[in-house]
């Protein structure tokens, strides 16, 4: 009988395993590692033999990765060369200094109308937001857009539209923590992206922004009090993933938003 898969068979068990977080393959047969050790002196000696032959020329070495100094400077040169967003979205799409891209099926870029007053930034992109290619569309941003048009206020609202965005663009495997590596090389493109977006306010939901933008962590110290970065005020707010494990914590949040809209009516 022909095992052989077909290849969207084949396709769709390697998309759920990577999905269930899968990073590394196992052979079918047991590697003894005993004989592995026994070999490595033969084979070390097959691989100088060469050298011994051309004795005065030294073997070609590896190129070296980029270290996270490359990384960042890369980011910071491909930002600023970026005059708008669509331009943004394309240097951060060619960019393959993070790991992240690997794993992820699409770059969450943006959603809501470029150039309203306020721009929203989260964290990173969740397994909704990765099928769709658009920040906060999960449970935590369905929660989002209730909290949002209690103040009048939307994505999808030209009236008094938001942008919204998130500090990393591709999703971390299984949810997890951005790491400090991941968020000092995706910040250049953020802070381009405040810029080019231009709003009156920004609010940070989440500690990974405020680590971001602000060099700082304590969601629960930091929310609820205004701040500056990149010329403009900032408020720290609980990222709506937080409200839906602590239900108890909307009543803060209520009064962030509150918050928010009397700051609007003060800068008009």
């Amino acid at each position: 009988m022909d095992s052989a898969l077909e290849y969207w068979t084949a396709k769709a068990l390697l998309d759920w395993q990577i999905e269930m977080g899968v990073d590394e393959a196992i052979q079918d047969e047991p590697i003894n590692r005993y004989d592995l050790a026994d070999k490595a002196p033969q084979a070390a000696a097959t691989r100088q033999g060469p050298a011994t032959c051309n004795a005065g020329t030294a073997p070609a070495a590896p190129p070296a990765a980029p270290g996270p100094g490359d990384a960042i400077a890369a980011a910071r040169q491909a930002a600023g060369a970026a005059q708008d967003l669509d331009g943004l979205r394309a240097a951060i799409a060619a960019y393959e200094h993070c790991d992240l891209r690997a794993g992820a099926r699409n770059l969450v870029f943006a959603d809501g109308i470029a150039g309203a007053p306020v721009m929203i930034l989260g964290e990173a992109p969740g397994r909704d937001e990765d099928r769709e290619g658009r920040p906060f569309v999960g449970r935590a941003g369905q929660l989002l857009d209730k909290m949002l048009a209690a103040i009048d206020m939307g994505r999808d609202r030209p009236e008094a539209p938001v942008y919204i965005s998130n500090v990393l663009p591709w999703r971390p495997p299984q949810n997890r923590t951005p790491e400090k590596a991941e968020i000092a090389m995706m910040l250049p493109f953020v802070e381009r992206h405040v810029r080019l977006a231009a709003p009156k306010v920004l609010i940070l939901m989440g500690n990974t922004p405020c680590q971001a933008l602000l060099g700082r962590s304590g969601i629960t110290r930091m929310r609820g009090h205004w701040t500056q970065a990149l010329d403009l005020p900032v408020l720290p707010m609980f990222h709506p993933a937080y409200l839906l494990r602590t239900p108890t914590a909307k009543r803060e949040a209520w009064a962030d938003l509150l918050a928010l809209k009397a700051k609007l009516k003060e800068l008009a």
